[in-house]
C-alpha cells in the first residue's frame, strides 16, 4: 500500500488518495454526491445574476459541457468550488471616458477591463474597440482568455477591455485623444506584472502605441505593460501575423495527424484584417489555395486563389478605413463579390472563420458539410455557434475552437512581455520557431485529452479540459480566497 494512502474501500474499491476526506471516502453516496456538477443548476444561477448576457453563458456552458465528466473525477474541486469561482471575474473596472473631438464637442463612452483570473500568471488580454462593445462580449472573451492562456503553457492569466468607441471616421488626432483618455481612467490597474493588455478588433498598432505612450507617461516606467507595440519600442516581430500564423500551425497539426499535407487544399477563410491577413499569408506559403475573404458588406470569390499581391491589396483595404471587400472585385477580374453573403456556401476543403463570434450558424455548418468540408478552424473567439459546432461533431467533420487554433496571437504576445523582461529583441526566426514549436505543444494537449476510443479527435473537448485542469489545479494549489 502507497504511503499515504489508505485501503480500498470494502464496497466501492475506492482509494483514499490523501486529497479526500476520509468520512467521504466510506459513503459511497456522499462520495457520489460531492463529486457530480450540476450544470443546469449553475447555468441557472448565473443567468440570474446575468440576464441577457447571451455570449458569455454561451462561452461558459460549453467549457462546463466539455469538462464535466473530469471534473466529477476531483471531488475537491466541488468542495472548493472551483467551478463556481472560476465562471465569474475577479473584478471588472468599469468607467466613463470623456474625450473631445475635432470640432472641440465633447464626447462620451464608456470604458471596460473584466480581470478574469490570474491564477497562473497577471491578467493578459485585448482591447477592443467598436460600437458593439457590452460586458457580455468582454466577459466571454476574458472567459475564454483565461483558457487559451493555460494552454500556451506561459504564466498568463485570463482579461479583456474595450469601449463602444468606434475608430471608424475618426481621425488619427480624434483616435489618439481617446486613447489617452482610456488610459487616463485605466492605468492604475495595469503593469507588467498586473495586467498587460494588447489589441483586438478596432485596436492595433496605432492605438496601443498612443495607449502605451500614455501609460508610460503616467507611470514613469518603461517596463513593457503593452504587447502588439511599434518594433522601435519594444514590440516583438511577427506579432501582427502572429494569430493568423498559428492558426495554420495547428491546422498542420491537424493534418498530419490524419497524415495529410495542407499544399493543394482549397480554403474559405472569413474576414479581411490582421487574422485574416496572416492566416492567408501563411496558408498560400504552404501550398493552399484560399478562395475568399469577406467583410460586412459581403464575401469575394476568387477561384484562382490568392496571391502575394491580392494578400498586400487585404491591408490596403483595412486601411481605407471603409470596412468593405467589394472593390477587390473591380480590382482582381475573375473574382466575384456576394453581397451580403457569407462565404461558407462556397465547396472548400478548409473552413477558417477569422471574423467574429458566431459567424458560423447552424445552416451555414450544414451547407459545409454538405459540400465536404474535412476541416472547420476557429481563427475568431467562438466563431461558430453551438448549433453549427454540434453539426461538426455529429458529422465527425474535424472541428477545433478558437481559444486552441487562434492561441498564436497571445503567446507571441507573452514572447514579447519575455523580450521586454529581458531587455532583448528576438530575430523573426527566433520568434517563429517558438510560436510553431507552441501550436504543436497546444495541439498535443488537445489530442491527448480529446481523443474517443473511435479515434475521432474531439478538439473543443480536448481543449477546454486541458485549459480547465490547468487554471482548476492553480486555483487549488493557492487556496480559497
Amino acid at each position: 500500500m502507497d504511503a499515504g494512502k489508505g485501503p480500498p474501500h470494502p464496497a466501492t474499491g475506492a482509494v483514499n488518495t490523501g486529497t479526500e476526506h476520509p468520512e467521504n471516502i466510506h459513503n459511497p453516496t456522499l462520495y457520489k454526491a460531492l463529486k457530480s456538477m450540476d450544470i443546469n443548476k449553475i447555468m441557472a444561477d448565473l443567468e440570474a445574476k446575468h440576464p441577457g448576457e447571451k455570449e458569455y453563458l454561451q462561452a461558459v456552458k460549453e467549457v462546463l459541457m466539455s469538462v464535466e465528466e473530469v471534473y466529477n473525477q476531483h471531488p475537491e474541486f466541488e468542495r472548493n468550488k472551483i467551478v463556481e469561482r472560476m465562471v465569474e471575474p475577479d473584478r471588472i473596472v468599469t468607467f466613463r471616458v470623456t474625450w473631445i473631438d475635432d470640432k472641440g464637442e465633447v464626447q462620451n463612452n464608456i470604458g471596460y477591463r473584466v480581470q478574469f483570473n490570474n491564477a497562473i500568471g497577471p491578467y493578459k488580454g485585448g482591447i477592443r474597440f467598436h460600437a458593439s462593445v457590452n460586458l457580455s462580449i468582454l466577459k466571454f472573451l476574458g472567459f475564454e482568455q483565461t483558457f487559451k492562456n493555460a494552454l500556451t503553457t506561459l504564466p498568463m492569466g485570463g482579461a479583456k477591455g474595450g469601449s463602444d468607441f468606434s475608430p471608424r471616421g475618426k481621425s488619427d488626432r480624434e483616435i489618439m485623444t481617446f486613447c489617452q483618455a482610456f488610459i487616463l481612467n485605466l492605468w492604475k490597474h495595469l503593469g507588467p506584472d498586473r495586467d498587460v493588455p494588447a489589441g483586438d478588433i478596432g485596436v492595433g498598432g496605432r492605438e496601443v502605441g498612443y495607449m502605451y505612450g500614455m501609460y508610460k507617461r503616467l507611470a514613469n516606467e518603461c517596463t513593457g505593460t503593452f504587447t502588439g507595440k511599434g518594433l522601435s519600442f519594444g514590440g516583438s516581430l511577427i506579432r501582427p501575423e502572429a494569430t493568423g500564423f498559428g492558426a495554420l500551425y495547428f491546422v498542420q497539426s491537424i493534418l498530419a495527424t490524419q497524415n495529410k499535407d495542407i499544399k493543394g487544399k482549397t480554403v474559405a477563410i472569413s474576414g479581411f484584417g490582421n487574422v485574416a491577413w496572416g492566416a492567408a499569408l501563411k496558408a498560400t506559403e504552404l501550398g493552399a489555395k484560399v478562395v475568399t475573404i469577406s467583410g460586412p458588406d459581403g464575401y469575394i470569390y476568387d477561384p484562382a486563389g490568392l496571391d502575394s499581391e491580392k494578400i498586400n491589396y487585404m491591408l490596403e483595404l483595412r486601411a481605407s478605413g471603409n470596412d468593405i471587400v467589394a472593390p477587390y472585385a473591380d480590382k482582381f477580374p475573375g473574382s466575384t463579390f456576394f453581397p451580403g453573403r457569407k462565404p461558407w456556401e462556397q465547396k472548400v476543403d478548409i473552413a477558417l472563420p477569422c471574423a467574429t463570434q458566431n459567424e458560423v450558424n447552424g445552416d451555414d455548418a450544414k451547407q459545409l458539410v454538405a459540400n465536404g468540408v474535412k476541416l472547420v478552424a476557429e481563427v475568431s473567439n467562438m466563431g461558430c455557434t453551438p448549433e453549427a459546432i454540434d453539426t461538426f461533431l455529429a458529422a465527425r467533420i474535424t472541428y477545433a475552437p478558437g481559444k486552441a487554433v487562434n492561441a498564436g496571437g497571445v503567446a507571441t504576445s507573452g514572447l514579447e512581455m519575455s523580450q521586454n523582461a529581458e531587455h532583448l529583441q528576438w530575430s523573426a526566426e527566433e520568434v517563429d520557431q517558438r510560436l510553431h514549436a507552441i501550436m504543436a505543444n497546444i495541439h498535443q494537449q488537445c489530442v491527448d485529452h480529446g481523443t474517443e476510443p473511435d479515434g475521432y479527435i474531439n478538439y473543443m473537448k480536448g481543449a477546454n479540459i486541458a485549459g480547465f485542469m490547468k487554471v482548476a489545479n492553480a486555483m487549488m494549489g493557492q487556496g480559497v480566497y
